[in-house]
Parts: structure tokens; C-alpha cells; sequence
């Protein structure tokens, strides 16, 4: 199961991926992996040589735990000495087939925050240790059950907050980042070996004319980083949401855009201007995107010193926006508030909403184009219509209508992104040096860095305090 959480060790990693394969992990750690509140089922894990035995001295059953085969249920009670604590089904998974490579037994309990801390209690006091987060995940990474980027899927697939993004993570999590990634560094590996060999033997391994080969493999390899470098800002906003901000001159109708899209009365609306001063934002779902989106003060020239603070930050949101939505009053002449936030937003991602479609109309799309030629829809957000025609601009705008998750991999994870670009300046400079004709050991350093780079993102070429962040990040017993 992968929706538990993890806690990870605090014994010595090697480094480097080979060195933590190498590493002997001998305490058994347990947590509670559910979420803390009254429920049906409550989960407790136990993970470690010991596991079968810590579940032997407190669970009472027809059988002993650890006589039976891997991957069975057992019905029994839990209990502490003479006293019973709870009724429960108890799941056996021995190493290496488990989630941690471990020997692993899950208990099934009532879920009431009581029983369930009492059961964990119990396992502890014979002889677990309690688990810090992210460590069962940690040690299904040490174990070689999964590389880094898996196991980075992990916690996006619990955290995934629309399906685009719980797709993405799924993927991941079944190893498309981590195949992308091994096949450039086996790329990479075999041209730096061929080199060194030359170096090493010239009289039977010639290097006549390979610069040319090697800047042809370089630019296909480049070609691949920036294809996934690219997809950063798209796997950002499936996995955070879209960054989107409404903007438009006071009473365009932004607060009530806003309300509608949330589904109920969140922002304030009268019939005064000014009315909204600060940011009120929200996450919501529009169609399977997520958009995190924040209603502002109305933009315009004021003496009101609290408004004209508003106001400010109205423009340094859109200023960050992904996506920004320019509520128009179509039922009011444009005015120098409205032609300043066109010249304000014509560089950025925007949508304009001609709202109020349901009074007799004053602007027109044509009167818009003059200014900004950007995707336009009539809507009314009093009486919700042109919602639909907004989702479906949105997911067109930045997912080209639909997202392929077949064979497309998509960056979600800004440290991934990180090593990319490293990856990719150090290819650059492999190719400079082609280039510059200098010598083939040049080609071998920046060949290895960027080798180097792209194994910190499966966790090959990584050291323990990186790991240990990453994995503090978990939630406690995943």
C-alpha cells in the first residue's frame, strides 16, 4: 500500500546509491499510517528483521504469525499482558517482496485516534522504534525497491489535488522519469568510457572525426533535457495548480466570477466601489484543472490610502500570475482603468470575461481586440453562464486541450528541474568545447558532471543530507 506514512532512519548513508544497497538497516521501526481521526480502519506498520516477532509477542490467534507464508490475513486480538486492546486483522509481508524490502506487518484496527495510539504504544513497548517521517519510504529507496524520483512520487500522489496531477505522480511513481533519466546517463557513460579508452590505448582506438559523432549525440541529448526542462511550469501547476489572479477596474464583477466558481459566497459584493481591499484567495476545480486563484481590489487611480494598498498588490499578484482572468463591465464604457490594466497584462496569460452579459452591452469583443488580442468570452457571473466556455479556455491554454499521459513525462519537482538544467549547461560546454577543438579530455569532465547530475535525480550520485531533507518532507508513516 502506498498511502501511509514514512519515517526514516537516522543510521549512516553511504552517498552514493551503491553504498546505501550496501547498507545493513537493523532496527525495526513502526507508525501509525493513517490519517489521525476517528474512523473506520486505523493502520499501524511495523517494518524490520524483528517485525514478525514484535506481532508474535501481542497478537492472539488461531495461528503464530510468524509460522505462516508471506501475504496472508490473519483474524485475532491485539494485547498488552492480559489486556485486550483491540479486534483486528493482521496482514504478513515478508522481504523482500514488501513496500520497505522488509519483513512488514500491518495491523488493521477500529480507527478511533485512541485504540489506534494504544496499538502503536503496544508494538513500541516490545520492541519497535518509532518511525521519523518518510522512513519506510526512505528504506524502500535504501533497499532498491524504488529510485529516487519514485519514491518522490510517493508523496505527490498523496498530496495530488486534481487527476491530471494524481496521473503524473502514478506515472513516476511506475519509473517513466527514472527510465528517461538512465537511458541519457547510459548515453553518457558509454561515450565518456570510449573516450578514457582512447586516451588510455591511442595505438588501437582511434579518436579521428569522433567529435563529430559526439556533438550529433549531444544535440539529441540536449533536445531530450529541454523537452523535459519545458515541462516543468505544466507539472508545477498540475501538481500545485495554476497560479490565477482576476483583475479588473472596481464592480466589473470579480467577486461575484469569484463566488460563482467556488459555489458559494466567499467574497463580499455591493454595489460599492472599493468594496474588496485585499486578496481573498481560494483552490478550486474547474473541469479537472486546479486553479488557485485569488479575487483583488479593483484597479484604479484613488486617494484612499487602504484601497491604494489593494490596489498595489492587486498588481504585484497579476505581476506572478500563470494565468491572469480581466473582468470587463461590458455594461459600462471602457475607461483609462481599464485601458491601463490592458497595458499592464499584455505580456502575461490572460482570458477577458466580458461580464454582465445579461445587461444591455456597451463594450464589444471587437472594442477589446483594439487593445489586447487575447481569448475572450461572454459571460454573466450573477447569473453563472460562460462558465463552461472559461473551463474549457483554460485547459486549452495550457494543457493544449488535452494532456497526453501515455508517453509524456511531465517535471513536477523543482529539484528535478534543478539537476536538468544542470545537466543540460554541462552538455552545452561539451559541446563548446567540440566546438572550440579542444582536447577530448575536456569532453570527459563536463560529459561526467552532467552524468552526475542527472544520477542525483534517481539518487545515484547523491549525498545523506539530501536525502534526509527529502524525505522529512513525508508525512509520519509513509
Amino acid at each position: 500500500m502506498f498511502f501511509e506514512q514514512e519515517n526514516i532512519s537516522s543510521a549512516e548513508y553511504a552517498g552514493t546509491r551503491e553504498g546505501a544497497d550496501m547498507m545493513k538497516v537493523t532496527e525495526t521501526i513502526a507508525a501509525i499510517s493513517t490519517a489521525m481521526s476517528d474512523s473506520g480502519i486505523g493502520i499501524v506498520r511495523i517494518s524490520g528483521p524483528d517485525a514478525f516477532e514484535i506481532a508474535d509477542r501481542i497478537y492472539k490467534g488461531k495461528k503464530t504469525l510468524s509460522s505462516q507464508p508471506s501475504h496472508t490475513v490473519h483474524y485475532g486480538w491485539i494485547k498488552d499482558g492480559e489486556n485486550t486492546i483491540d479486534e483486528v486483522l493482521v496482514m504478513l509481508m515478508r522481504g523482500p517482496h514488501s513496500y520497505t524490502g522488509e519483513d512488514t506487518v500491518e495491523i488493521d484496527c477500529h480507527g478511533g485516534i485512541f485504540v489506534v495510539r494504544k496499538i502503536l504504544e503496544t508494538v513500541l513497548k516490545n520492541g519497535a522504534r518509532a518511525a521519523e517521517p518518510g522512513e519506510f519510504t526512505k528504506r524502500a529507496f535504501l533497499n532498491g525497491r524504488m529510485d529516487l524520483s519514485q519514491a518522490e512520487a510517493v508523496i505527490d500522489v498523496i498530496h495530488s489535488k486534481n487527476e491530471y496531477a494524481l496521473k503524473n505522480s502514478v506515472s513516476q511513481l511506475k519509473g517513466s522519469v527514472q527510465r528517461k533519466i538512465s537511458a541519457m546517463r547510459e548515453e553518457i557513460l558509454y561515450h565518456t568510457a570510449y573516450i578514457e579508452s582512447a586516451l588510455d590505448d591511442p595505438e588501437h582506438i582511434s579518436l579521428d572525426g569522433y567529435g563529430d559523432t559526439l556533438v550529433e549525440k549531444v544535440e539529441e541529448l540536449l533536445k531530450e533535457l529541454k523537452k523535459l526542462i519545458d515541462t516543468a511550469d505544466n507539472g508545477r501547476m498540475m501538481q500545485e495548480g495554476i497560479r490565477t489572479v482576476i483583475v479588473g477596474k472596481p464592480n466589473a464583477g470579480k467577486s461575484s466570477l469569484l463566488n460563482a466558481l467556488v459555489g458559494e459566497e466567499r467574497a463580499i459584493v455591493t454595489e460599492i466601489e472599493g468594496t474588496t481591499r485585499d486578496i481573498l484567495e481560494e483552490h478550486i476545480q474547474l473541469n479537472g484543472v486546479s486553479l488557485n486563484i485569488m479575487d483583488t481590489a479593483g484597479i484604479r487611480k484613488t486617494e484612499d490610502v487602504v484601497e491604494k494598498i489593494g490596489v498595489d498588490r492587486a498588481k504585484n499578484q497579476a505581476e506572478d500570475a500563470d494565468l491572469i482572468i480581466f473582468v470587463v463591465d461590458s455594461s459600462r464604457n471602457l475607461d483609462e482603468n481599464d485601458f491601463e490594466i490592458m497595458e499592464m497584462i499584455q505580456d502575461k496569460n490572460v482570458i477577458v470575461l466580458l461580464n454582465k452579459s445579461d445587461l444591455e452591452t456597451k463594450v464589444t469583443k471587437e472594442m477589446i481586440q483594439e487593445h489586447l488580442d487575447k481569448p475572450m468570452i461572454e459571460i454573466s457571473a450573477k447569473e453563472e453562464e460562460g462558465i463552461y466556455e472559461l473551463e474549457q479556455t483554460v485547459k486549452e491554454m495550457f494543457f493544449r486541450g488535452e494532456i497526453a499521459f501515455n508517453d509524456e513525462v511531465y517535471i513536477t519537482n523543482v529539484r528535478q528541474k534543478e539537476a536538468l538544467e544542470q545537466a543540460f549547461t554541462s552538455l552545452k560546454q561539451v559541446k563548446r568545447s567540440i566546438e572550440d577543438g579542444m582536447p577530448e579530455d575536456f569532453y570527459t569532465i563536463d560529459l561526467m558532471d552532467a552524468y552526475e547530475a542527472l544520477g542525483s535525480i534517481t539518487g545515484e550520485t547523491i549525498g545523506e543530507d539530501l536525502v534526509n531533507e527529502i524525505f522529512s518532507k513525508f508525512c509520519m508513516g509513509k
